[in-house]
């Protein structure tokens, strides 16, 4: 069934108004009737899309009874908490900041700044000692992807 789910999102994706979407995760809980999908778009998501593909999918569900005849469907945003899965999602980051757990073990931090094909380069202001007096300093930290285990977005309130 996902494969069949897979195929009718690529396939709207190519209509109008969906062009920029991008399928994320589907989700089935074990045991269960309920169907998350979690899209994306590179200019960003908005409720009426995440509305227009579940009712699509609804119609292709319903009539084949993938899932029965009570089921839950959500189509969303993969939101703030799902960690980022492709370059696209990175891109559409940059600027914000993140927390990327490594594979070999531990945290980096910092605000997106680039992204290529192999890494991202994640900038951190540091406080160093030079002499006697203490200065801000940038860092910038090169990240290939192979060495990601996860990159989530953290939320960040700032003051005005």
């Amino acid at each position: 069934m996902r494969n069949k789910i897979e195929a009718l999102i690529e396939e709207k994706f190519k209509e109008e108004g969906f062009e920029d979407c991008f399928l994320v995760d589907i989700n089935r809980p074990e045991g269960s009737n309920k169907l998350e999908i979690f899209v994306d778009a590179d200019s960003g998501i908005n409720y009426k899309t995440c509305q227009r593909l579940s009712r699509y999918l609804e119609a292709y569900i319903d009539e084949a009874q993938w899932l029965g005849e009570k089921y839950i469907l959500e189509v969303s945003s993969p939101g703030i908490g799902r960690p980022l899965k492709f370059n696209r999602q990175y891109k559409k980051n940059i600027g914000r900041k993140v927390a990327v757990k490594l594979n070999v073990g531990g945290t980096e931090e910092g605000t997106l700044k680039e992204v290529s094909e192999t890494e991202i380069i994640l900038e951190r202001k540091v406080r160093v000692k030079e002499g006697k007096k203490k200065v801000n300093k940038v860092l910038e930290i090169p990240i290939l992807f192979d060495d990601i285990k996860e990159t989530k977005v953290k939320i960040t309130f700032n003051k005005k």
